[in-house]
């Protein structure tokens, strides 16, 4: 039998590092050209340069999709974490009901995003949703229009995103809850400390991995918001909820400007690899520390 070469590895690696380049690399690379053009999908392609770019930072289009697109994100990820987190230490139990919830809570996950904008947009209606007479109950005064007030719709777009991911983040803390080793606990509950400190000295250390994936992964879903945008707002009323992906999709399907939008995913890139390494380097530092 040949013995194994130091090279044998790489050659292992060899299919997925294909599917990596056909499917990662190299529409990266199309979407960097493009990004150089001017084109309308009907004239022949113009190069320009850094044209489309310099016009993105000029219009301050980009400076406020990025806003809105950060500040929905933060609430996203802050919401569907705490709430993930707050419901998994309360269901990490046996017994029928638990197992019910935890179901009934993931359920919301594997719904489509069409088919949840849709319901919401019915839900949040000012004049004939559920919220809207729950409203007129309690305050004897007319809802406020949630998706038509630039003020209210970007948090309640964040709102129904929350409720649809939430169920994912359960399901992960849940099984760093699991990997928690109980003889810890069991221990630190003999030295006499309470629910609170065995939370925030052992089992939240413990689950600072598990942490750090569900933020990067909520990130990256939040900053990927386009079918409930599209089914509930439109990226209105006045921009107020036009994110990063769906300003893309107005500029090439809508205007037709396949090199800005290119400038515009580039952007989008860059921003979204910059913060997942944020996240990596703030986690990073917390274990350091």
């Amino acid at each position: 039998m040949k013995p194994s070469r130091p090279s044998d590895p790489y050659w292992m690696l060899l299919p997925t590092l294909l599917l990596l380049f056909v499917f990662f690399v190299f529409p990266l690379g199309m979407l960097v050209e493009h990004s150089l053009l001017s084109w309308d999908l009907l004239t022949p392609a113009r190069f320009v340069g850094l044209a489309n770019y310099r016009s993105l930072l000029r219009s301050g289009e980009l400076w406020q999709t990025f806003g809105t697109t950060l500040s929905m994100s933060a609430a996203v990820v802050l919401g569907s974490m705490s709430a993930g987190l707050a419901l998994a230490l309360l269901l990490d139990r046996p017994g029928r009901w638990a197992a019910f919830v935890r179901s009934a809570v993931f359920s919301a996950y594997v719904v489509s995003w069409v088919s949840v904008g849709l319901l919401f947009l019915w839900l949040l209606d000012a004049d004939s949703g559920i919220f809207a007479a729950i409203w007129r109950i309690f305050s004897n005064g007319r809802s406020p229009r949630w998706l038509a007030d630039p003020a209210l719709a970007p948090w309640a777009v964040a709102a129904v995103t929350v409720w649809k991911i939430t169920g994912y983040a359960l399901v992960i803390f849940l099984a760093g809850l699991q990997d928690v080793p109980q003889s810890i606990l069991e221990a630190a509950e003999l030295d006499g400390a309470s629910p609170t400190r065995r939370f925030r000295t052992v089992t939240w250390p413990l689950l600072r991995p598990t942490t750090l994936f569900v933020a990067t992964t909520s990130l990256i879903a939040s900053f990927q918001l386009f079918d409930v945008v599209r089914v509930m707002t439109q990226g209105g009323p006045v921009r107020s909820t036009t994110v990063f992906v769906y300003a893309i999709y107005e500029q090439l399907f809508l205007d037709l400007r396949v090199g800005r939008a290119s400038a515009e995913a580039v952007v989008f890139f860059v921003v979204l690899s910059l913060l997942t390494g944020a996240q990596f380097l703030l986690f990073r530092t917390e274990e350091s520390a």
